[in-house]
């Protein structure tokens, strides 16, 4: 009996060494850090615990699964929306959110992210079906401030923020992706021809512009070497003028060297025609007396040419 009693008395110590394990494991409570718990009392809400130490009453108090305070990023599957210009296409979605109010995102709503999942497709159907595809496929950023907006203000309530929404990805139909593939291939290959046809006539203004500069010079470089050939033709003039001058040449010499100028005149193939000077008669009355003329043939040459008058045409 003695046995059977200590054994009895064992058994119920070992029974309250368990309950009273049971009661302090369920009575303390470790919040970490970014979490958030609530507490409800006997089925009621009570408060909301914070990271850290806390106690709760045993078989009383119940604590619902923690909540996570940090950011969060939730990617939808891709969603079919219609366009305004009635053409289907798929977006995906990315939604940042953050639970600020643990409380009404227990109470206010029974899924938050499925709230959000469903609330972003409905909201980007209908940004989405008032713009037609170039206008969805540029505006990426008006889309996610608008869905932004709405979402912001819906969630509120809920205990969420929704701080930024992304559009992942906006897929045409197969049939019009080819159709824009086409399209920008046929525009690249006219700015290709636009810009080859723009270089071809650059290079055609340069080089007449280099043709005309180098006409422009060569003309400008004939005339300065004319002026001065002329210059140096004008000059030799002006120093064998002196010269004859400075030398005061007599008749004789004078005489003598219209003799050495007439046969130049009737150099070249050209020349049917020659001019005698009214000057030669005189000259050639010089070179008789010069050389003492009183001959027959110095006799005949001055009859000859004193009756040629001033500018008289001869053959030669």
């Amino acid at each position: 009996m003695e046995n059977a009693g200590g054994t009895a008395l064992a058994i119920v110590l070992v029974v309250l060494i368990v309950f009273v394990i049971i009661v302090l494991v369920r009575s303390v409570r470790i919040i970490p850090q970014a979490r958030a718990g609530v507490v409800e009392r006997l089925g009621k809400y009570q408060r909301t615990l914070n990271p850290g130490l806390t106690i709760l009453i045993p078989f009383v108090d119940r604590l619902l699964p923690l909540l996570d305070l940090r950011e969060q990023v939730v990617s939808f599957p891709p969603q079919p929306v219609i366009t305004e210009d009635n053409l289907v296409v798929s977006i995906d979605t990315v939604v940042y959110f953050q639970v600020t109010d643990p409380r009404a995102a227990t109470y206010e709503i029974a899924n938050y992210i499925q709230a959000v999942e469903q609330l972003t497709t409905t909201t980007l159907r209908n940004v989405v079906g008032g713009l037609n595809l170039e206008e969805a496929l540029t505006s990426r950023d008006q889309i996610n401030g608008q869905l932004r907006g709405v979402l912001d203000e819906a969630t509120g309530r809920w205990g969420i923020r929704v701080s930024r929404v992304e559009l992942k990805a906006i897929d045409p139909p197969h049939s019009i992706q080819d159709s824009m593939e086409k399209q920008m291939r046929a525009e690249r290959d006219r700015r290709a021809a636009i810009l080859t046809a723009e270089g071809t006539k650059q290079s055609a203004i340069l080089t007449a512009e280099g043709q005309r500069q180098a006409s422009i010079l060569a003309a400008e470089g004939e005339a300065k070497a004319a002026i001065l050939r002329a210059d140096g033709e004008s000059q030799a003039i002006q120093k064998v003028f002196d010269a004859i001058h400075k030398g005061n040449p007599d008749q004789k010499l004078l005489a003598y060297q219209y003799l050495q100028t007439l046969p130049k005149l009737a150099e070249g193939s050209a020349n049917k025609l020659w001019i005698i000077p009214s000057e030669v008669g005189e000259a050639l009355k010089g070179i008789g007396n010069a050389l003492g003329g009183t001959g027959a043939e110095g006799s005949a040459a001055g009859p000859l040419f004193q009756d040629l008058p001033a500018g008289e045409q001869s053959q030669p």
